[in-house]
């Protein structure tokens, strides 16, 4: 797992609502999630019971399980997303497909996590991504953004970022670190950073990976082609 650089932090705990149809799974995820900064707020069966529970628990991260009674966790990420796009959701499952991560990034997920993961791991999972930063395989991540159509909201939305913020963004998108889109523009990490928070802030998305999403989706990608080809 490759994960880009957190850009921002939150002093209090983390809070964490865990997502599965099974008791024996859930009791586990809790236990393991019993660390500094990070505290368990709830429980839910169901996707349907999930949706219905994020406005009273108001959780900062949401593990969820695909496969479910009443709503699958897929759908029910997308309708969190919808309602509370600030929060983070983790796909947590035992399925590992190229499919399945498609559909949960088109879902507004944050990360795909395989059950059996390591305590260590999931600890700096639901760490990092609260922090704004990217839980994905890089490669695959990559190849799974190849196959985003373009969306002409989207398109709406990336206008309003500055020059400064597309070139960021483009690059984000591309799978940079901060490190790397810091060296290739010419500004420190710290100044990436405090770009990339501007950047989620004004488009409404929870973290690294969403704003790439939202940026293959304005056609960032293909407008750079395009920009080289011409030499504009």
């Amino acid at each position: 797992m490759t994960a880009a650089e957190p850009t921002r932090s939150d002093a209090r705990p983390i809070r964490v609502l865990v997502v599965d149809d099974h008791p024996v799974v859930r009791d586990g995820l809790r236990a393991m999630l019993d660390a500094p900064g990070i505290e368990v707020v709830g429980e839910a069966a169901s996707g349907v019971i999930a949706t219905q529970r994020v406005g009273e628990l108001e959780p900062d991260v949401i593990l969820m399980d695909v496969r479910m009674p009443d709503m699958d966790g897929l759908t029910a990420t997308r309708l969190i997303k919808e309602s509370h796009p600030h929060i983070s959701v983790f796909i947590v499952t035992s399925f590992s497909s190229v499919d399945y991560l498609q559909r949960a990034i088109s879902s507004g997920a944050s990360g795909y996590l395989l059950k059996g993961m390591t305590r260590d791991t999931l600890i700096n999972s639901v760490r990092l991504v609260r922090e704004g930063g990217s839980v994905f395989e890089g490669a695959l991540l990559q190849e799974v953004l190849a196959g985003v159509g373009y969306d002409p909201a989207a398109a709406a939305a990336v206008r309003h970022l500055s020059g400064r913020e597309r070139e960021v963004i483009r690059l984000l998108a591309e799978g940079c670190t901060n490190r790397e889109i810091g060296e290739a523009l010419g500004y420190s990490v710290g100044t990436i950073k405090n770009t990339v928070q501007a950047i989620m802030e004004k488009l409404e998305v929870s973290d690294r990976t969403q704003a790439a999403v939202l940026a293959v989706r304005a056609g960032i990608l293909a407008e750079s082609v395009r920009t080289q080809v011409s030499g504009e």
